[in-house]
This record gives C-alpha cells, structure tokens and sequence, in this order.
C-alpha cells in the first residue's frame, strides 16, 4: 500500500522566543513526508517548486523513500516563502511575509504510478487544488485525510466545503474548527463539521493535545510536556504525516486504530519542535520514536479504583 502526500514544499524564516532562523526548507508536504517516511515506503509526492529549490533537499527525500515524479519543477519562478513570528506562548504567531511564487497558479498532476495510491494526505493547500488531485483518481483511496485553515475558510468556504464532502479525515486546530463551524463548544463543532463529510474530525490544540471524534465517540490525546520548544512551525504537518503514516504501516483504519495514530502523530510532532525546522526529523531512529510513544503511554496510563 503506498501513500499519496499533496501539499507545499517550501522555505520558512522563523523567529521565537527562543532563536530565530535564516531561509530553511519547510511546506507542508514536506514535514508529512520525513514523518510518514518512519512508517510507510513509498510515498507518492505532488507539489511544486522553483528553481531555487536545492537539488540536495530533494535528494535527501528520494532517499527516505519519497517518489517525486510528481513535483513540478518551475525553471523560472521562485518557491513558495513564508515568515512568521511566534509570541511566547508559541500558539499564536505573526505572519511577516508570504510569497506564493510558484503556488499562485499551481495546477497539480496525478502521474499514471500514482493511481494506485490507497491512501491519500491532502496537505494544507487551496480547496480547489485539493479537490483536483481527488478528481483526478482513477479509483478512490482507502482513506483521505485533509488539513485546512482558515485563510481558506475566509476566502474559498465553497471550495472548501465541496472538498470536505468527499473526504473522510479533517484535520483543523481548535479556532478553525469553531470558526467553519460557528460553535463555541469543541463538541458541538466536532457534530456540525460531520455533518459536512467527513466521518473523523481531529482537533489540533498545540500543547494541549488533540481530540479524535467519530459519531458520539471521543478520544483526548495530551501533548508530551517538553523542556524545550524552539520552534512550532509543521508540527501539525508532522502530526498529520505520523498519523497517516501508522495507519497505512497497520492498513487498520478503525477508530481504535486512528486513537493509536493519534498518539503516533503526537510523538512525531513533539521531536518536529525541539529545532528549527525539519532538522530534528532528519536524524531520528526507530528507537527514538519508540521511546517517545513510550513516553506517551506512561503520561495516560494509570489505575483507579472506585471505592
């Protein structure tokens, strides 16, 4: 079973608390790429880039497992850049400089050895974007998984909604989900945004975790307390890419399962912000994941007796 990734392939430049960065490579494809690379092979790529995109970093890829016959590459344009600046609390940020360069007019192709793709990740992106590389499969996957936000919610809420019809996995954080939803209670978003299409609904809350619903089931995952935190930006693409990456690995997509995934995603995204950028999932051992999960296990698990 092979993997399908949609999404950005970029450069960030990043300032925290706690350091600051020069142009390093980022986009959402990416950190779901080093991610899921620790569980599944091959993942099929479709994203864009210019020519200023460095041929190492697409090395580094292809020899994680990572198939780029789909990743379109503009000999005359820039790739996509952002900068953003994070307060102290690390969960909100200022946007400081976005350059959409070869995004602005991207029109993805499905290449032929794609089409047999059972799992498809649909990065961050223009709904309409999204919803091109779903039509153009052959057969539908197994699960489709996609990330959104609300920028697209404010400028494309049709699109977007048309995508979320025929999706089964949405992946938002806590104030998109209310604002696609116009609910205050999490709860409650999480039951209007199914009635929309998909059949999961995962809410990202940063260091507070993520909630997992289906029909009238929930699960809470916590996020790993860590000492130090250099720098948030992908750990949600990180999170996506672990979790889509366990369940392809199990080719198990119950709810039990994706409660399992959910922790796998949480792991991966809590190595993405200990640097800057994908440094830190470049390196990572099996061991190191393993120990992570483990380290997760210790945090929810306990015994109570009811007296």
């Amino acid at each position: 079973m092979s993997l399908l990734v949609v999404g950005s392939m970029a450069f960030d430049a990043i300032e925290t608390p706690f350091g600051k960065s020069d142009r390093i490579i980022g986009g959402a494809a990416t950190y779901i790429a080093w991610s899921a690379s620790n569980f599944t092979k091959p993942i099929k790529q479709i994203s864009v880039v210019g020519y200023d995109f460095p041929q190492e970093e697409l090395d580094a890829l292809s020899a994680r497992g990572v198939n780029l016959e789909g990743v379109q590459i503009k000999k005359d344009e820039k790739s996509f850049f952002w900068s953003g600046k994070y307060h102290m609390d690390m969960n909100t940020r200022d946007t400081l400089d976005t350059q959409l360069n070869v995004l602005a007019n991207f029109v993805p192709t499905v290449p032929d050895s794609y089409q047999d793709c059972e799992f498809l990740m649909l990065g961050n992106l223009v709904p309409a974007v999204q919803m091109s590389v779903i039509e153009q499969l052959k057969n539908r996957p197994k699960l489709i998984v996609m990330d959104t936000m609300n920028f697209w919610m404010e400028i494309a809420l049709d699109d977007l909604k048309n995508v979320l019809t025929h999706v089964d996995v949405l992946l938002v954080n806590d104030s998109e989900a209310r604002e696609l939803s116009h609910e205050y209670s999490l709860v409650k978003a999480a039951k209007k945004i199914m009635t929309m299409g998909p059949k999961y609904l995962i809410i990202k809350k940063g260091e507070h975790g993520a909630l997992l619903f289906h029909g009238d089931n929930v699960f809470f995952a916590p996020a790993l307390p860590l000492e130090d935190v250099f720098d948030p930006t992908g750990a949600g693409d990180t999170f996506a890419g672990g979790f889509i990456g366990h369940l392809v690995r199990t080719k198990d997509i119950s709810f039990d399962n994706m409660k399992t995934a959910i922790i796998v995603g949480s792991a991966m995204a809590s190595f993405c912000v200990e640097k800057f950028g994908t440094e830190r999932l470049r390196g990572l051992t099996k061991d190191d994941i393993d120990g992570r999960i483990r380290q997760f296990q210790e945090l929810v698990n306990f015994d109570i007796e009811l007296v």
